[in-house]
């Protein structure tokens, strides 16, 4: 399912207008925090998302859209089809919020 304009799901399209409300709704309501559009999954859209809107805007780092998605169960491990892990995302922007919130997530479904 693709957005009004063609191309991007209801929550891929959420993640990339940062819209962090809506995605949350949309995930409330059933969306699969782990959907996969094209290359990405949600987790690394949104990792992405926040890093290169951070690069593109000199602001620092946000970490919502991460944050939410794990918050909804998107898997912290799960590679996208392009094989790159939500944590490969993080460290290409050097994006140490996203990092330490994936790791804390980890460990979590490791039991540490």
């Amino acid at each position: 399912m693709s957005d009004e304009h063609g191309y991007w799901t209801p929550a891929h399209h959420a993640i990339e207008h940062f819209d962090v409300a809506r995605l949350a709704r949309l995930l409330a309501e059933g969306s699969d925090p782990d959907e996969v559009f094209v290359d990405m999954t949600l987790l690394t859209h949104a990792i992405d998302a926040e890093g290169d809107g951070a690069a593109q805007t000199g602001e620092p780092l946000s970490v919502h859209l991460t944050a939410v998605l794990l918050a909804f169960g998107a898997d912290p491990t799960l590679p996208d089809p392009a094989g790159r892990t939500p944590m490969d995302m993080a460290a290409v922007y050097r994006h140490d919020l996203a990092i330490k919130l994936l790791q804390r997530h980890i460990n979590r479904q490791l039991g540490a």
